[in-house]
């Protein structure tokens, strides 16, 4: 069972996931061995999966970003989704109701190595056909 005070924890995590044991426990007006404890139970019981990095705006502005959409042949869809994992620069992908059945999101330095990596994406066996979307211009992130 998740408390107030995990989620109050859990909210900080998500803005700041390096923030010290010190500095969580005086956002909470709690001991530091409290917050050790509970960030330990949220690890175990699998509520915090782990820590990742968050690219910075700097770094992200010479990125290039966006959504594709993959059909997938039904009886490979097992062996796609595997390869899909292989490529680094999908940091995300979700399966979706509709004409499409995966989203992937994808991240490129720039539009000539995004163009390759779209490529990759569509040549892989289980890949019927791909639309991709490119990301302008990010209005908020949580």
């Amino acid at each position: 069972m998740i408390t107030s005070q995990d989620e109050k924890l859990l909210a900080i995590l998500r803005t700041n996931a390096r923030a010290s044991i010190s500095d969580l426990a005086r956002a909470l007006n709690l001991s530091r061995s409290t917050v050790q404890s509970r960030m330990l139970k949220l690890e175990e019981t699998g509520v915090i999966k782990g820590y990742s990095v968050d690219y910075g705006d700097a770094y992200l502005s010479q990125m290039v970003s966006a959504h594709v959409s993959i059909k997938v042949k039904q009886k490979l869809t097992t062996k796609t989704n595997l390869e899909l994992k292989q490529i680094d620069a999908i940091s995300q992908l979700y399966a979706i109701s509709g004409e499409f059945d995966l989203i992937a999101v994808v991240q490129a330095q720039n539009l000539e190595k995004l163009s390759h990596l779209l490529d990759d994406i569509g040549n892989l066996d289980g890949v019927e056909r791909t639309t991709s979307s490119v990301i302008l211009e990010t209005k908020f992130k949580r």
